[in-house]
């Protein structure tokens, strides 16, 4: 966590105090529902970022030599408004797989369309075909999921382990075109 979230939780947690001793519940409640979004989210992109941090390591170990780098606040548009949050890229050789997961931050950034927590892409440098949008949702068990969002159906389907792995593998590919 860095220094400016953890000022921030801290400036959260206040306020919730403030609130709830003046008798605003309502703006109590608020921030605590707040609060508990921003856990969700951080949790949902910490596992997104990793597991395909932990996978390019493994098949690193295997020989693949991935080059990793991370960005931590990274800006990019979906629809109307700005996310923010990081960017994970991997590159081999010219191929490159980007991940980029976040949420707005300000009034101005806009919002999440559809109820979502937060949003991401999975982009491929040159092979815009296996591109994935995923937005962030809380599930029945109020924990997050992955969803992949099908752009010209609007459908959605979880993403799991497995499919991170799919991106891994096409990006590893000899035939990558």
């Amino acid at each position: 966590m860095s220094e400016l979230d953890e000022v921030w939780d801290q400036a959260l947690a206040e306020a919730v105090r403030r609130a709830a001793t003046s008798g605003r519940r309502d703006v109590a409640e608020y921030l605590r529902l707040r609060t508990s979004n921003d856990l969700l989210r951080k949790t949902g992109i910490e596992w997104l970022l990793d597991t395909f941090t932990i996978l390019a390591g493994q098949a690193n170990r295997r020989g693949a030599s991935i080059q990793i780098a991370k960005e931590d606040a990274h800006r990019f548009p979906v629809g109307n408004a700005t996310m923010v949050g990081p960017l994970l890229t991997l590159g081999f050789g010219v191929r490159a797989l980007s991940v980029e997961a976040g949420w707005p931050r300000t009034p101005s950034d806009g919002f999440v369309r559809g109820g979502g927590l937060a949003c991401g892409r999975i982009r491929h440098r040159g092979k815009k075909s296996v591109d994935e949008d995923l937005m962030l949702i809380r599930s029945a068990k109020d924990a997050p999921r992955w969803m992949v969002i099908d752009q010209k159906t609007d459908r959605k389907s979880e993403l799991l382990e497995a499919g991170i792995q799919k991106h891994l593998t096409k990006m590893l590919a000899e035939d990558y075109r």
